[in-house]
């Protein structure tokens, strides 16, 4: 019974297609969009990904990782002097316009880390060597926003190659892999004195405070006992990483944005398919109806519409995840384009398209249950 129910699905050949089309678009559409925003969300944390830090020490009323409110100098000597820190480092932060060689101004994220132990660099050197910053008027970039440069520019830049921020010329000794940054604009890495030597000057300049804890505490104690004995905020990478995305969610649109799109998809997947699956069933009501004649029973019959609209679904959610999966693929060579797509989205957008096989397959129930056979051979 179950073949015949098969051969019935793939018969019609319209109908069939349709349906997988509609189910392969649903799955298309929420896991690209759910896969983009992602990326997003990850490019609102950049800066965490590049500096890899237990505990970070910043203005109380900062709530997301890309808002600065500076500190003053003294409050690091505070944080040093709380038991169970083993070490607090200075981490600067900003946006500058910086002048290139051929006199166009760009905006770069200006990232200063601390002199001594260079806490915070990005962990892959692609060119150049993290410890050539200790050089007389070095920085260094990283590779994708150097390619953006270099897109906008029709030249090359390269190490050994110099630009102004605020009339001081830096020159490039390295180039680091690192996360892109949610602005999209150039990551420029330099010491934190140079930093400081650099930017305009203003009487607060310490962005963040980066902390280690010392070995048997956990980063969560040692957090708690900063912000309890200095009254700065002091946070763990997983608290600011979730206080970030939080921050995006409630004062941008970006999350609707998305979540509508995604919605979308779903309304789409369980119109069309449980419109044409209702029509598959309405054409072959009189084979259903000769089936229960000959003893078929009802609870068979609703097997094999299950069977009909998951096996559909199956089909058109691999087709959907394989086009989604090659549009991810390509667009990440770009490196400029935010796709992130974990193994919770297909699953996620796999419980989706069941959701949608039993819709369109409840319909079908429905007007099975109602059948009777009589009815179908007076007709």
């Amino acid at each position: 019974m179950y073949e015949i129910a098969l051969k019935m699905l793939f018969g019609d050949r319209s109908k069939y297609l349709m349906l997988i089309s509609a189910l392969a678009f649903a799955t298309l559409l929420t896991t690209q969009q759910s896969s983009i925003f992602l990326g997003l969300m990850r490019w609102t944390t950049a800066t965490l990904t590049n500096t890899q830090i237990p505990i970070w020490v910043m203005d109380p009323e900062v709530s997301q990782v890309n808002e600065v409110k500076a500190l003053r100098d003294t409050d690091i000597s505070r944080v040093r002097s709380v038991d169970g820190v083993a070490w607090a480092v200075p981490f600067y932060f900003s946006l500058q316009q910086a002048r290139l060689d051929n006199g166009d101004f760009k905006t770069v994220q200006f990232i200063g880390l601390d002199s001594t132990t260079l806490v915070g660099a990005p962990a892959i050197m692609l060119e150049g060597s993290l410890q050539d910053l200790r050089q007389a008027q070095a920085v260094i970039i990283d590779r994708i926003g150097l390619l953006k440069l270099n897109k906008e520019r029709g030249i090359a830049i390269t190490i050994g190659d110099t630009f102004e921020i605020n009339d001081n010329q830096l020159r490039i000794v390295g180039i680091c892999d690192a996360a892109p940054s949610f602005f999209g604009y150039p990551q420029i890495f330099t010491t934190y004195d140079r930093a400081l030597q650099t930017v305009p000057k203003v009487r607060e300049n310490l962005s963040f405070i980066l902390v280690q804890p010392k070995k048997g505490l956990t980063n969560e104690e040692v957090a708690a006992k900063i912000t309890k004995e200095t009254h700065l905020k002091s946070l763990t990478e997983e608290q600011f990483f979730w206080s970030t995305i939080k921050w995006f969610f409630v004062n941008t649109s970006i999350p609707i944005s998305f979540g509508t799109t995604v919605l979308l998809g779903f309304i789409v997947g369980v119109a069309v398919s449980g419109q044409t699956f209702y029509t598959f069933i309405l054409e072959n009501l009189s084979n259903l109806g000769a089936l229960k004649a000959m003893g078929a029973s009802t609870f068979l019959l609703c097997r094999m519409l299950l069977l009909q609209a998951f096996c559909a679904g199956f089909i058109g959610y691999g087709i959907g995840l394989g086009v989604a999966g090659g549009f991810g693929f390509l667009t990440s060579q770009a490196a400029q384009f935010p796709y992130y797509m974990p193994y919770q989205i297909p699953l996620f957008v796999f419980v989706l398209i069941l959701l949608i096989c039993a819709f369109s397959a409840f319909i079908g129930i429905r007007k099975i249950s109602q059948l009777d056979a009589a009815e179908v051979f007076r007709a």
